[in-house]
């Protein structure tokens, strides 16, 4: 068949008449493909999944019969588009009594996404123009940079590692970088590395932010999985609601992945941008799903217990780790450990492979011992491990651990 004319009229955002042209492959698809190359080639094989970065089990019975019960009401029918004012309070007392955050007007400063994901795709629209730059840390969730640049923005990244504790060097930014700048990304409990942010840091980004007239844009997914102290959020800091706005998520915190419900908060100019274009870009969550968002988030006691089930994994898996001499170090919080990558690995039957970077030492894993992780070359070779691999119960997560010393057992790794 003749190429269809249909094959030059793709935007140039998504590659113009080259689009579907080009033999790259996502990471996570090249780890799908291994792992199903992996149990074609092992069809009795257990693949151990440490690379999923959701939720490894459903939504709290007593949030699921909220669902149902709000779902059952005439008045919850209909399109939500920016919603009622229910989750809206329920936020506002959350960032209070969780994260002690007061002063949120939840009429004016708070409005629901559908999950952060939406949220992130949506404000570049309201704030990029074209040549605008966003700071972005590098690894990271790359969502906003994407649609920054479909608006003909462009992405400036920060390197974290572990030499600056993962946190952004904003001093490193050149300054025709930062006169273009429009917008700083955060993401903290970080993704992938689980580093965690410090009261003083967020201070001197909004010190930064107000310096150089720069939007912060705080994605909190993960804010309030922490193994110890109390959740840090960006707004509690002096000044942060002067300068920016923090996504909040119910998809971590409280099993509901797949729901996809949350809130942005904080400067009420941003909140009614990022408003106005959403009314523009979705009809709104499911009231009956804000609902129940609402109930967890008066019942945070609810992600107390999920983040204990991460903590007690996460020492297991540290443990696990050192033992194959992996320099492993317990984050404070999300469900991510984040570990350099093995330079080589001595097999116990003889032989060593080299590993050139993190994504030749995750497919060695997958294919050869059913364990898969997530690479990241971006800043180092790393390996992200998460500890929402499937396992019931302290016996069953005891289990996967076992298998994994097991597996790995005589494999001396070079770093």
């Amino acid at each position: 068949m003749s190429e269809s004319y249909i094959q030059n009229l793709f935007a140039d955002r998504i590659g113009g008449n080259q689009y579907g042209k080009s033999t790259a492959i996502y990471k996570f698809e090249k780890i799908k493909r291994a792992k199903m190359a992996a149990l074609e080639a092992k069809p009795d094989g257990e693949i151990i999944d440490m690379g999923v970065g959701e939720p490894d089990e459903m939504a709290f019975p007593e949030v699921v019969r909220v669902l149902s019960e709000e779902a059952a009401k005439p008045e919850n029918r209909g399109y939500a588009d920016n919603g009622d004012q229910v989750l809206r309070d329920a936020a506002a007392r959350y960032l209070k009594t969780v994260c002690g955050v007061d002063g949120i007007d939840p009429k004016t400063e708070v409005l629901h996404s559908i999950g952060s994901k939406a949220a992130l795709s949506i404000l570049p629209a309201a704030l990029i123009n074209e040549g605008d730059y966003v700071l972005m840390t590098t690894p990271g969730y790359p969502v906003f940079g994407t649609h920054a640049k479909y608006y003909g923005g462009l992405v400036h990244h920060l390197p974290i590692n572990r030499e600056n504790r993962f946190l952004p060097d904003l001093n490193s930014v050149p300054t025709d970088v930062l006169a273009k700048a429009k917008v700083l990304v955060l993401n903290y409990p970080n993704n992938p590395t689980g580093a965690s942010a410090t009261a003083d840091f967020f201070a001197d980004v909004v010190e930064f932010a107000k310096a150089n007239q720069l939007v912060v844009v705080h994605d909190a997914a993960y804010t309030a999985l922490v193994f110890e102290g109390t959740p840090l959020s960006f707004l509690s800091v002096p000044g942060a609601k002067d300068v920016g706005i923090e996504l909040h998520s119910t998809s971590k915190s409280f099993n509901m992945t797949g729901w996809r419900c949350g809130v942005v908060v904080g400067n009420p100019l941003l909140v009614k941008a990022y408003g106005d274009v959403k009314d523009n870009t979705d009809s709104g969550q499911f009231l009956a799903v804000q609902h129940a968002a609402a109930h967890c988030f008066d019942h945070p006691e609810i992600t107390e217990q999920i983040a204990a089930k991460y903590s007690r994994r996460m020492d297991g898996l540290v443990g696990v780790l050192k033992e194959l001499g992996f320099d492993a170090q317990k984050p404070k919080g999300s469900f991510f450990l984040y570990v350099p990558s093995p330079k080589a690995a001595v097999l116990p039957e003889g032989g060593r492979i080299e590993f050139k970077d993190g994504e030749a030492a995750s497919q060695w894993l997958i294919k050869e011992q059913l364990i898969s992780t997530v690479p990241w070359d971006e800043s180092g070779a790393f390996l992200r491990f998460s500890v929402t691999f499937a396992g019931k119960g302290e016996e069953g997560e005891q289990r996967v651990l076992n298998e994994i010393k097991d597996r790995l057992a005589g494999v001396a790794f070079e770093f």
